[in-house]
């Protein structure tokens, strides 16, 4: 069950003191007699067994009012969704209610700090961002989009940059051939078919790990490296990571899974985004921006630039043995800046500051860690020496602003001084500049358009459109922060990110970003998104099918102080997107 109520917070902005009121809905235990609990969760029907400790179950009762913390399973969390969804009218509507109920004005300890609330929202200056021009590959009918709403299509357009693949096959564990057939017609249409080196092969779904090595041993055999492998999916689930983590970390394989009632129904929408992923994984692209052909991205395009996503991911509720995870991806080809490499590496339990961005062992004076990987390869892939960074950070709660600052902004210094000679800028006086940005997603705080009857200032959902951003008056006073809601709502109210500039030698300002891996932009920068696509696939590497994680700012019980290391990805597949 779950219970209504609303959130409350005061914050200093450019405004004064404000507060900050929204709904919210929360988890809570069913209050019931423990027997009745019993019957209903556990499906116990043998009263006869032996008790040590006896206490007659029709006494005892689960209290009312007790939250549930841990994690909600999947039918949970869309029952909780569909009764709390509201369309942002009616949700701007539930708050005004809230605020007049409480009279916050008149409460007692309100007068004694004589502090008056008003009973109105603030009334906000936004401007929203023009979307960038999308362009395709010349052949296709239309060679140039510009979105609408925050969402594109793939009609009548071809990719910018098709990946080439000159070896593929399919595996399929879902027990007959009917399944593959289907969807293999249709990617034939667009790779060349490759059987007669790697057949296509059926096999049962108790046998993965010995299906992935006899495909693996295949292609060693003829001399072939396997580029992408289509893997049709078993009925149940469970397999998805294990499947992952044989191909990514033992075999060095690509490789896309398909749901088997996917695979027979094939319909468009799914093709679309099947084959945007998949173009991805064997190192294409799907689209690029005008302005970065034409070299006007502000901040990326005038020197080159290497973009940096990093985020934390942590354990369910209730799990205090996993590690934490940490990701940082790095872009690879500027000036286009939309191919992303990921690193991985696991860290203490519900530990938020990333451990492995620099490293130096003090016998010889060895540096290394992510930050340096990441140049290097970044060196090698574009050919020139990067002048400046742009190091975006998701997971982290205010009251962590300044760890992040005291301790990864000074990894990323250290490497650039200890590795001037390799890494300085085109002009040899001149060091890395660097702006690191922090931002939160899923905020306490909506933007509602501020006439519902001017359609021009709202989605199609009635939240305010894509692109808006805030960058003053409900800012922060002193520091550099804006708001910026990129993702067109698509059920409910949208919420805005929260960016944060901690630390800036580039000038920085609010920009527009693009998602690569579907005709939709989403709610955080594309690095920091990739970022956590990557350290959620490092998860089942460690923990399978079995276990969620969250990205989300640490807290709680400090687990064990040793942990399990993450194995190792294979390089080939580490240097494409693996993860999307």
């Amino acid at each position: 069950m779950y219970w209504k109520g609303y959130y409350q917070s005061l914050r200093p902005t450019q405004l004064g003191l404000s507060l900050n009121i929204d709904v919210s809905a929360r988890a809570f235990y069913e209050p019931l007699n423990v027997i009745d609990f019993v019957f209903k969760h556990f499906n116990l029907r043998d009263d006869s067994r032996p008790l040590q400790d006896q206490v007659r179950v029709q006494i005892c009762t689960i209290v009312e009012g007790q939250r549930y913390s841990k994690k909600l399973n999947e039918r949970q969390v869309t029952n909780l969704l569909r009764a709390t969804c509201q369309r942002p009218i009616d949700r701007e509507g539930s708050i005004r209610q809230t605020v007049q109920q409480n009279n916050f004005s008149k409460q007692e300890i309100v007068q004694d700090f004589g502090i008056n609330v008003a009973n109105d929202m603030t009334s906000v200056q936004a401007r929203v961002l023009t979307p960038p021009l999308l362009l395709y590959h010349g052949t296709g009918r239309d060679a140039s989009e510009q979105p609408r709403f925050g969402q594109w299509n793939m009609i009548n357009k071809k990719m910018i940059n098709g990946g080439r693949v000159d070896n593929w096959t399919c595996v399929n564990f879902c027990g007959t051939m009917r399944y593959t057939q289907p969807i293999l017609s249709r990617i034939g249409q667009y790779v060349p078919q490759s059987w007669d080196v790697i057949p296509c092969s059926a096999w049962p779904a108790n046998q993965i790990e010995n299906a992935l090595r006899s495909v693996h041993e295949q292609c060693k055999k003829a001399n072939k490296q396997l580029q992408l492998l289509i893997v049709i999916l078993p009925d149940f689930t469970g397999t998805y990571g294990t499947i992952k983590r044989i191909c990514e970390t033992e075999l060095g394989i690509v490789s896309q899974c398909c749901q088997p009632k996917q695979a027979v129904k094939l319909n468009k929408p799914y093709l679309e985004n099947l084959s945007l992923k998949i173009n991805h994984k064997v190192g294409g692209r799907n689209t690029v921006l005008s302005d970065a052909l034409n070299r006007k991205i502000p901040f990326v395009s005038d020197v080159p630039t290497i973009i940096f996503g990093a985020d934390v991911t942590h354990p369910q509720p209730g799990e205090d043995s996993s590690p934490s995870i940490a990701a940082v991806v790095a872009s690879m080809d500027w000036p286009e800046v939309s191919k992303y490499r990921a690193l991985v590496s696991a860290q203490q339990h519900r530990e938020e500051i990333i451990q492995d961005l620099y490293k130096e062992t003090t016998g010889d004076k060895k540096h290394g860690g992510m930050i340096r990987e990441h140049l290097i390869s970044f060196r090698r892939a574009t050919g020139v020496k990067p002048a400046r960074i742009i190091f975006y950070r998701d997971g982290v709660s205010e009251g962590q602003f300044s760890q992040v600052l005291l301790y990864e902004m000074d990894a990323i210094r250290k490497f650039v001084h200890s590795c001037t000679g390799m890494f300085l800028s085109l002009r040899k006086d001149i060091f890395l500049e660097v702006t690191l940005l922090l931002f939160r997603k899923g905020i306490i705080l909506s933007l509602f358009p501020a006439d519902y009857n001017n359609r021009d200032s709202m989605d199609r959902s009635g939240n305010i459109q894509p692109g808006t951003v805030v960058d003053t008056q409900i800012c922060h006073p002193t520091e550099f922060d804006f708001y910026l809601n990129s993702h067109a709502g698509i059920q409910g109210t949208s919420r805005p990110s929260h960016y944060h500039v901690l630390y800036d030698e580039n000038k920085f300002t609010a920009d527009a970003c693009k998602y690569a891996r579907c005709t939709k932009a989403v709610s955080i920068v594309p690095p920091a998104y990739y970022a956590h696509l990557a350290a959620f696939r490092a998860r089942y590497y460690i923990e399978g099918d079995y276990s969620e994680s969250a990205s989300s700012s640490s807290g709680g019980r400090a687990g064990p102080k040793t942990f399990r290391p993450l194995p190792m990805i294979k390089d080939n597949v580490k240097d494409v997107m693996f993860y999307v």
